[in-house]
């Protein structure tokens, strides 16, 4: 039986108000990037300000209707409207002209959308469809491999339209599938190539040894840090001390004796070939140990080693050859490889400059300088941060990042009171995105994560990332307002 309730009793008011909250900061903030003192006022719909407020008007509706629909809809089409999303994405690839250096933005007369922002919210329902399912189970490699198809698909076509910070937001999708039984050491390995990846680059072109300059300083270190691993793991994973000691102790006596026979006997040690070596010895001993106790762990644990070493190589070559050179000049200058404050390290510089000027209470609305003159390119989407650390200092950039973490904190708390596994994993797929788009944007405009592209949840200038993210938002809102209204009695 169906038992209806008033949606407007359990509709979670909270979360409304820390988004109108949000979405006002916001607009505030907008106006401070870009006033100018020749400005009437509010309401000159032809600044960006006046703009955004026809935006926010719009999200205030989309918000409206998507409260009114019937919560059922989002899971009965949730494969339609990701299907939708798939083909607008290809359709824009296709059709959309190149903007900044991407083709991601479908122009409609006087209004620019860009699908790819609206593909996160169609994108969440069909994995909270899939992954309720009766039949689903993560364990399982085919449903795996469905669940990582459905994530993939708009990840490749965002890539291809050269939005690559766009389609990072897909991993974000792994919180949830932890939050879903996914083993937390694939959210640890996970974290491990990227710190392979990093290790490898920044410190690729460094040699071991200056007489040897072709040894790579960055392929040496992912090689110990792989041993590393793999002897926590062994230790941590499969509790087994024996094995773990023998090959701490294998590598120890190994990499002991070459450092004597270079250091004291001048003998020329090329220290990659000992570490590839150690490496060969390690994987070779697991496999024995594998077989010897019939245990695939120790077999996975020397995949990942081998996989670790290969993917050290490979690292140079997808830096060169797979990204684009604006996006590695972004990853030279935030990892220190280069010094560039006049062209690809302006943006960071400056915001940290407006940032950094602000203070504690801030220089007051609309008194920022580095904002009025504008110093900081795209301050008032990608860079929006900036403007609140020079308005309103260190009081208000606090303020805005407790208000994120107050409503995250509240995504999850709604999430886990869902009586619908539909909803209680659409609920973290919200949370999980938001989280990220925050995490980002905020160490991209404090210099700390490289500049990628992406706005600030309902504070970035932008009618597609605003309605974009109040849909994400609102149908959770409606799930959540009706978990009592359907139940089997």
């Amino acid at each position: 039986m169906n038992r209806r309730v008033n949606i407007l009793q359990n509709i979670d008011w909270i979360t409304i108000g820390i988004f109108v909250i949000l979405v006002i900061a916001g607009w505030f903030s907008i106006y401070g990037a870009v006033y100018n003192f020749e400005d009437v006022g509010f309401w000159s719909f032809s600044e960006r300000f006046g703009k955004q407020l026809v935006w926010i008007g719009c999200s205030f509706l989309i918000a409206i209707v998507l409260i009114s629909i019937d919560s059922r809809i989002y899971s009965i089409f949730s494969y339609v409207f990701y299907g939708t999303a798939i083909l607008t994405l290809i359709v824009t690839l296709i059709v959309a002209p190149e903007i900044k250096g991407s083709r991601s933005w479908l122009v409609l007369g006087p209004v620019s959308l860009q699908p790819a922002e609206f593909a996160k919210a169609a994108t969440c329902l069909a994995l909270a469809k899939v992954m309720s399912s009766y039949w689903f189970r993560l364990k399982n490699m085919k449903d795996a491999l469905l669940i990582g198809l459905i994530i993939f698909l708009p990840f490749a076509i965002i890539v291809m339209q050269q939005e690559t910070g766009s389609a990072l937001v897909y991993s974000a999708f792994l919180i949830v599938l932890y939050r879903e039984g996914m083993p937390g050491i694939v959210l640890f390995l996970g974290l491990c190539l990227v710190v392979f990846f990093i290790i490898a680059i920044r410190f690729g072109a460094e040699p071991i040894i200056a007489a040897i300059p072709e040894e790579s300083y960055g392929t040496f270190l992912v090689m110990i840090l792989t041993i590393i691993v793999q002897i926590g793991l062994l230790i941590v994973y499969r509790r087994n001390v024996v094995v773990s000691r023998n090959i701490f102790l294998g590598n120890v006596l190994l990499f002991g004796i070459s450092f004597c026979l270079y250091k004291f006997f001048d003998i020329p040690i090329k220290f990659s070939h000992i570490g590839a070596i150690s490496i060969a010895l390690s994987v070779l001993y697991l496999i024995i140990t594998s077989i010897a106790h019939r245990r695939m762990a120790y077999t996975w644990i020397a995949i990942f080693m081998i996989c670790s070493t290969a993917y050290a190589h490979f690292a140079d070559y997808a830096f060169d050859k797979m990204l684009q050179p604006h996006q590695q000049i972004r990853i030279k200058v935030t990892l220190g490889m280069e010094n560039d404050p006049k062209k690809a390290g302006y943006n960071v510089n400056q915001s940290k400059i407006a940032i950094g000027s602000g203070g504690f209470a801030g220089k007051g609305f609309l008194n920022g300088t580095q904002t009025k003159l504008k110093y900081v390119p795209e301050q008032d989407t990608d860079f929006i941060f900036c403007t609140v650390g020079e308005e309103h200092g260190f009081i208000g950039s606090v303020f805005v990042i407790v208000m994120f973490l107050i409503l995250l904190l509240r995504l999850i708390y709604l999430a886990e009171r869902q009586r619908s596994e539909f909803s209680r994993i659409y609920g973290y797929c919200v949370a999980s995105i938001i989280f990220f788009h925050l995490a980002i944007n905020i160490g991209m405009v404090l210099g700390l994560t490289p500049v990628i592209g992406i706005p600030l949840p309902f504070f970035s200038y932008g009618g597609s990332s605003l309605w974009g993210f109040t849909i994400l938002l609102f149908i959770f809102i409606r799930l959540d307002a009706s978990r009592m209204e359907y139940l089997k009695v």
